[in-house]
């Protein structure tokens, strides 16, 4: 199982995109979306304005989306519920990823303050000694920012900031949500096709 958090950032569209490809895949999946993070969404992919309506649910959004099918494997969870089972280091997953990661979650992680499930479960994962990234969203970065990410970096947390890569020559936000998101996979150990290796691309 894989631990998604998706944090009040802009860009949830990476990590919607990231559930919908390990799904995809046969993984299971434990998302935890933050308010704010359902604020955003209601922006940014619903393209509604303040006062946002109720958006609470990534299984309906995947199926109005209609790029997974395997909605049975996601298990979806409250920001604010610690009795979940990915609150215990007992509960056994293979990562915990953060994408996007705000600074203030970023802050939150690196110093301990597991005040919500996403930082409690990167509290977990970083205790457990388990694969823990974060896909921060900021720009541009302040020096606190930047001593927070050589913070996590210490921690052993893997860093993948949501940089392009032009040599892919991206055509479209797609492209570039697909590369980041790709990127992690890497990471994760999952093969996809979300864009060419480098060399493979014939010239």
């Amino acid at each position: 199982m894989i631990v998604v958090g998706i944090s009040g950032a802009s860009g949830p569209i990476l990590g919607i995109r990231l559930i919908e490809e390990l799904l995809n895949s046969g993984e299971k999946v434990a998302a935890i979306v933050s308010k704010p993070a359902c604020q955003i969404i209601e922006y940014e992919i619903f393209r509604e304005e303040p006062p946002f309506s109720s958006f609470s649910s990534l299984k309906e959004l995947l199926a109005v989306r209609g790029l997974s099918e395997n909605h049975d494997l996601l298990s979806e969870f409250n920001n604010n519920d610690f009795f979940a089972p990915v609150a215990s280091g007992s509960t056994k997953f293979k990562a915990m990823v953060v994408i996007p990661c705000s600074m203030k979650t970023l802050s939150a992680i690196v110093h301990g303050y597991a005040d919500s499930l996403i930082t409690r479960t990167c509290d977990v994962a970083l205790k457990e000694r388990r694969r823990c990234i974060i896909v921060p969203r900021e720009t541009p970065l302040s020096v606190v920012h930047t001593g927070n990410l050589h913070r996590a970096a210490l921690a052993g947390i893997e860093i993948v900031p949501p940089v392009p890569g032009f040599y892919t020559r991206p055509e479209s936000v797609e492209d570039v949500v697909n590369f980041i998101v790709g990127k992690v996979l890497n990471l994760l150990g999952y093969d996809h096709d979300l864009f060419e290796s480098w060399g493979k691309k014939k010239r």
